[in-house]
């Protein structure tokens, strides 16, 4: 029994899964950056890639379902080899599916994906972008030098496309705390976006979603670096909340990784704490009538995702 698990027992709480509604697809952990924050410890050098026969038995799965969202995420997603095939097969399926983009937006800059904003407006796909802060200082700190000058850039190129104000072309800001710290109430923090954002840049987005860091990946590293880890477990401990245990991300998505393994979660993923110990689950081989009432696999880190106001990948879960 772990920490958490003996918590939820105390609340005469269990965490199990309801009707899948979206496939979160890991591509890779290859980014153009490499983030202070990052649960991946994603970065140019990384070699993990999504090949496109996993692609291609991912799409045939998901063509026999009637999961509705399909969430694409990494690293960079769009700088593996065949993200754009991926977007285009799975905007040609039978059944249509919402296709969402995780984009750290300065991928939409570098050389080689100059089109790659045009591709994602003409295919409708929603963007979700990480963006620490409204202020150059907190968001270079966290993501590196240059980084928040290259975002607004490549916020104001997707605003142009219609990102933010077409009502097909959904527009979403991320915010991670900078820091061993819970995030503040969402909907201040959008307001704040909003505004400082709209004055300052003429930038427009829709919602700004909070997210707690996990102590998992480059995130642990960074806190035990500062003999912070021990505080910030607490912390996320201490800041326990049973009602977030219903919105918990893990209860309707399924988590893919790179080579087609299955997970509860993305961050249940980064650590390897697979479906089952012995040889590896991978998409293809899982029933999808059977996911209903299964057992959600936790450990401590999901203190994360139930501190406070909660956390998840639509932001917080209460208010």
């Amino acid at each position: 029994m772990t920490r958490f698990s003996d918590r939820l027992a105390a609340a005469g709480l269990e965490l199990r899964r309801s009707r899948p509604e979206i496939l979160q697809v890991n591509m890779g952990k290859l980014c153009n950056l490499t983030c202070v924050h990052c649960h991946v410890s994603a970065g140019p050098k990384r070699k993990e890639i999504m090949t496109r026969q996993t692609i291609d038995r991912i799409l045939d799965w998901l063509a026999k379902t009637q999961i509705p969202i399909v969430d694409l995420t990494g690293g960079a997603p769009e700088m593996i080899p065949d993200f754009r095939y991926f977007v285009e097969r799975i905007s040609g399926l039978t059944s249509p599916r919402h296709i969402i983009d995780r984009c750290n937006l300065t991928i939409l800059l570098e050389r080689g994906y100059e089109r790659l904003a045009g591709f994602l407006a003409r295919k409708k796909v929603e963007i979700i972008a990480s963006m620490p802060c409204y202020s150059p200082e907190n968001v270079n700190a966290q993501r590196g030098d240059g980084v928040f000058e290259g975002s607004i850039k490549a916020l104001q190129l997707l605003n142009s496309l219609g990102y933010g104000s077409d009502a097909d072309l959904p527009l979403h800001l991320v915010y991670n705390p900078v820091g061993a710290f819970l995030p503040g109430p969402q909907t201040e923090l959008e307001a704040d976006y909003k505004r400082e954002l709209k004055k300052h840049f003429g930038i427009v987005f829709n919602k700004l979603y909070t997210i707690t860091n996990l102590p998992i990946g480059r995130f642990a590293s960074f806190l035990r670096h500062y003999y912070k880890l021990d505080e910030y477990m607490q912390l996320l401990i201490d800041a326990f909340n049973p009602a977030t245990i219903e919105g918990l991300m893990c209860r309707n998505t399924i988590s893919i990784g790179w080579r087609g393994e299955v997970y509860d979660c993305d961050f249940n993923q980064q650590i390897g704490m697979q479906w089952e110990n012995a040889a590896p689950i991978f998409l293809w081989d899982v029933d999808p009538s059977k996911l209903v009432h299964r057992e959600i696999m936790t450990g401590d880190h999901c203190f994360g995702c139930t501190a406070g106001a909660g956390s998840s990948c639509g932001g917080a879960l209460v208010a």
